[in-house]
């Protein structure tokens, strides 16, 4: 039964292009499998001009190239002329220091006909000081680097392409547990959509581009901070909501980006104490993409 207090703003948020690459971590076991995923996911920070990730989703054992359980992982910059020079430099650093160094991993390539390829040999494969071999495994070229604990592969090329970042929704709550609630519902709901991501998670702190600490990056969107709803006129935030959780998207393609939104929005339907339903936008300063809730595909439909 929907929750008849909550209503969808006429609001839109902006999403912007990125370069992404899609890849497959193994592991013997589930433990170490979690742990390098984690380990290579757990910190998004594209605003300090690096990068973000985030697991996609988990994988059987009859779903990946060499027959152990798996997890699909995209690594996320900003796009431009140089993107595809940081995605490398950035995704070897999460690879060699997030998953290299966890016992029995293994990386493949995930991503189908990309718009390029990087070669992991300079930035991952000479993690072997020359003692790396390239060699045909599991029907791939990879390079097999030798570790302390057996051997560590990875696919010679990561493919990458141009794909979506920043969608995101917001759920105006009346308490922190609706907020975890209607959060925890909206990241189950996306995790079924292909090609799409949740790099923050369930998000406590909502920027904006303006700052007064730019040597920091963005700060705390004031505007939508609860605890100021008493010390600064122009508050944003509706009497009685106590707290504003934010999930932020970035899919393959636009449609990945807009399928999730729309599963966000209807996985929350029927939390009480979520109030209103936003997204985040800076007046079309930041985005080239203008995605509009009430315009989501069927959203509006009474069940």
């Amino acid at each position: 039964m929907y929750n008849e207090k909550m209503e969808i703003e006429d609001t839109y948020c902006e999403a912007f292009d990125g370069v992404f690459t899609r890849i497959c971590v193994t592991a013997r076991d589930e433990k170490r499998l979690k742990q390098a995923a984690y380990n290579a996911t757990a910190l998004p920070c594209t605003v300090f001009g690096e990068s973000e990730g985030g697991i996609e989703k988990w994988l059987s054992e009859r779903e990946t190239p060499d027959g152990r359980k798996g997890a699909v992982i995209q690594f996320w910059v900003n796009y431009g002329e140089d993107a595809p020079e940081k995605l490398e430099y950035e995704v070897s650093k999460r690879i060699r220091q997030g998953i290299l160094v966890v016992p029995t991993t293994s990386v493949f390539n995930a991503l189908g006909s990309p718009d390029g390829k990087i070669d992991v040999v300079d930035r991952i494969g000479h993690c072997g000081d020359g003692y790396e071999n390239i060699e045909q495994r599991f029907g791939r070229e990879v390079i097999a680097v030798p570790i302390m604990m057996g051997e560590f592969l990875v696919e010679h090329y990561l493919g990458y392409q141009k794909g979506v970042m920043g969608g995101n929704v917001w759920f105006f709550c009346e308490s922190i547990e609706a907020a975890l609630e209607a959060g925890e519902k909206a990241l189950d709901a996306i995790k079924s959509v292909e090609g799409a991501i949740t790099p923050f998670a369930v998000c406590s702190a909502g920027s904006k581009p303006e700052t007064n600490y730019p040597e920091i990056g963005p700060t705390t969107n004031h505007l939508y901070c609860p605890t100021l709803v008493q010390k600064l006129s122009g508050s944003k935030v509706l009497d009685g909501v106590q707290s504003i959780p934010e999930i932020v998207i970035n899919g393959v393609s636009l449609d990945s980006v807009q399928e999730a939104m729309k599963a966000a929005i209807e996985s929350v339907r029927d939390v009480e104490g979520v109030v209103r339903i936003s997204a985040g936008n800076y007046g079309g300063k930041l985005g080239s993409y203008k995605i509009f809730l009430k315009k989501l595909e069927g959203i509006n439909e009474v069940k």
